[in-house]
């Protein structure tokens, strides 16, 4: 059954062409919603808006993909300014452009710290400035994408829980400042998810980082989208996906010692081998 909730609303979203992005992008085109997909390449740029225009639920409905790096401030007044002439306003605001590097804190250069904090946090602040102007003449939400590890600090993801962590105060200073605008500000946490960025990850993570995610489950980007439509229309703050990412959270909150712990045994565990 196809849902038209979202029928002429507008939803920009930056990361769209692969991830959790695209998977955002195929549900709210199934819920009847506008769209424009931001990302850096272009050939799958053009290849995602097909996938994401197969799942319209009327003829009326516009889809526009933009080549954007949102980490490029002069890059992204221009674009997005263009885009919010040409297309409208955004109702919805999805922050899920990102980058990772899983290293050791020795093993990252300095240039791929500032690459991940200019693209996972400025890139977040660049959007949500040029756009609020236009976004609070009516409202509406912004989803920025954190991460479990914007929580919790993991081994090897010193300069990835850097950005992320900012990520979240970022949002919540937001949403203090926005609700008066009724703008809703959500902050998104997924755990591993089976993503592009996951499996570059992968190649070059330290044995101590897998380690700590080995008996964790990877989630599908749909059900990550599911949980950012569902956590929208709840108002909710934070959006936790998946039965384990709310545990861990909590375990996190209440019991910071014992989760410490766990994570050490198993960073010794492989350290061993």
């Amino acid at each position: 059954m196809k849902f038209k909730q979202y029928s002429g609303k507008i939803a920009y979203i930056t990361g769209g062409s692969s991830g959790i992005g695209l998977a955002c992008a195929e549900l709210l085109a199934d819920m009847g919603a506008d769209l424009v997909i931001f990302a850096r390449g272009q050939q799958q740029l053009e290849t995602s808006l097909v996938e994401i225009e197969r799942n319209r639920v009327s003829e009326k409905q516009r889809f526009l993909a933009v080549q954007l790096d949102v980490s490029q401030r002069e890059q992204a007044e221009k674009l997005l300014s263009k885009t919010v002439v040409d297309f409208g306003s955004p109702d919805i605001l999805i922050n899920s452009a990102g980058i990772s590097y899983p290293q050791r804190f020795e093993d990252i250069p300095y240039t791929k710290f500032d690459e991940i904090m200019r693209i996972n946090l400025n890139g977040t602040w660049n959007t949500v400035s040029i756009l609020l102007p236009h976004m609070k003449v009516r409202g509406g939400f912004i989803i920025n994408v954190s991460s479990v590890a914007g929580y919790i600090g993991v081994f090897g993801m010193t300069a990835y829980s850097a950005s992320k962590f900012a990520v979240i105060g970022f949002s919540e200073a937001l949403r203090s400042e926005l609700k008066r605008f009724n703008i809703s500000v959500c902050v998104l946490c997924p755990p591993d998810v089976d993503t592009p960025m996951l499996e570059r990850a992968g190649r070059i993570k330290p044995e101590e980082t897998k380690a700590i995610s080995s008996s964790a489950s990877v989630m599908k980007p749909l059900d990550v989208a599911r949980a950012v439509i569902d956590g929208m229309g709840r108002g909710q703050f934070l959006i936790l996906p998946g039965a384990g990412t709310k545990y861990t959270y909590f375990m996190k909150r209440l019991f910071p010692g014992l989760v410490e712990s766990i994570i050490d045994g198993k960073i010794r565990k492989a350290t061993q081998r």
